[in-house]
């Protein structure tokens, strides 16, 4: 590895080099995690901050609305800056706007002042999906997936750690000192990122209003990224079904309290130790078969989540979260190499759109876990999770026939 150490005049580290070392990768994958988590904490935690608030029992729901549409706007508007702005800088300034909107957040009075905070922090949270292309560009191609991968490993690490994280914070010390703390990781992060990240000055010669227009275009004419979007809306719909209705679920029919329910969820967060196993499999060419199984997978968490719900197994419930996390998280990892690999100037605006695709799948989950449960219950709910991955599996097999007539009539 060739590797040149500059001084920068603000006294970080200038890294030229044609890869990335081991602790580059996890410095990388902890601040994914770290950053990614500010939007989940306020989910378990709308109990006890709509009355602080004095905010009507149903709007309680827009403490989270607000955050993934903060999120969301993110994708779209900040996400495709990567590609024509120092990543550094950019990641270092977005940290600094999410330290700001977290201690608003922890200061706010009133429902407003909460809300435009949490907004804030939404949309300068998508630095977790700039620092992911980010590792991806100084990764070489032959361990490209594995890079992707464990990085993605601590971001979903980081998804899933949240909610329990914020209950025993909030229960212990109240749910203001949940944002205080996050925003002073938030700063502690952003001085060891000044310090260790290289810089990256993108080749692009587009202006931001180029690069925004470019985007239905870039939709348009990847046929690969509108594929892998879709694998992942539909995974991450069925995700956030599950993670939504399944507290209710180990409410009304388990007897847990907030406790339980937060091991539970730490317990799910084991999926995430399959990210660096995929990585290695899409760096070995398995990408196309391991996406097929992660996607059966799926639709077999959902069928364990119906039968332990039948039989009221803890255990088996705690198996189908396992497993359903890991197959979300191979997907999406195949998916990232897969859309790497297409065009390096490209990564940032192809990244903000394939995650901007499956967040708003993600809340659209969301939004119908908890009336699809007290309409119809869990075992309703877990079926249509198994129909969003079935979805998948089913656009996954159209992917495929085109292959077999290939291989079946080959051109001469």
């Amino acid at each position: 590895m060739d590797d040149r150490q500059l001084s920068d005049p603000d006294g970080s580290i200038v890294v030229q080099r044609s890869g990335i070392s081991s602790l580059q990768v996890g410095i990388f994958a902890a601040a994914s995690g770290l950053a990614v988590a500010n939007i989940y904490y306020s989910q378990p935690l709308i109990g006890l901050i709509a009355p602080a608030l004095g905010l009507h029992p149903g709007l309680a729901g827009l403490i989270v609305t607000l955050i993934q549409l903060g999120y969301a706007a993110g994708l779209l508007l900040v996400v495709p800056l990567s590609d024509v702005s120092e990543n550094r800088r950019l990641v270092l300034f977005a940290l600094g706007a999410v330290a700001l909107g977290l201690f608003g957040i922890a200061l706010s009075d009133s429902a407003l002042t909460f809300m435009a905070a949490s907004f804030v922090v939404g949309v300068f949270s998508v630095a977790t999906q700039i620092l992911v292309p980010f590792a991806s560009h100084l990764a070489p191609e032959t361990s490209r997936g594995r890079v992707v991968g464990t990085v993605m490993a601590g971001l979903l690490a980081g998804i899933m750690l949240a909610r329990p994280f914020s209950s025993y914070i909030a229960a212990t010390l109240g749910w203001r000192a949940v944002f205080y703390i996050s925003g002073g990781m938030m700063l502690s992060l952003l001085m060891l990122l000044r310090r260790v990240l290289p810089q990256r000055q993108p080749n692009s010669l587009l202006s931001y209003a180029q690069i925004l227009r470019s985007l239905p275009g870039l939709v348009a004419s990847t046929p690969v990224l509108r594929r892998r979007a879709f694998y992942q809306g539909m995974m991450f719909a069925g995700f956030n079904l599950f993670w939504t209705g399944s507290p209710l679920l180990l409410t009304h029919e388990f007897g847990l309290d907030h406790r339980g329910i937060a091991l539970f969820a730490l317990a799910g967060a084991a999926g995430a130790l399959a990210a660096p196993v995929a990585g290695r499999l899409a760096d070995r060419g398995f990408t196309r078969s391991a996406t097929g199984w992660a996607l059966l997978c799926a639709v077999l968490a959902f069928g364990l989540a119906i039968e332990a719900r039948l039989i009221h197994s803890l255990g088996l419930l705690i198996l189908a979260a396992v497993i359903l996390d890991a197959a979300v998280q191979v997907c999406q990892v195949l998916s990232l190499r897969r859309i790497y690999m297409l065009a390096p100037e490209l990564r940032g605006r192809l990244n903000g759109l394939f995650i901007a695709f499956a967040f708003l799948c993600g809340a659209a989950g969301s939004g119908l876990a908890a009336a699809v449960y007290s309409s119809r219950g869990w075992t309703t709910l877990a079926a249509l999770g198994a129909v969003c991955a079935c979805a998948a599996l089913a656009q996954f097999g159209c992917e495929l026939r085109p292959l077999n007539r290939r291989l079946l009539y080959p051109t001469r």
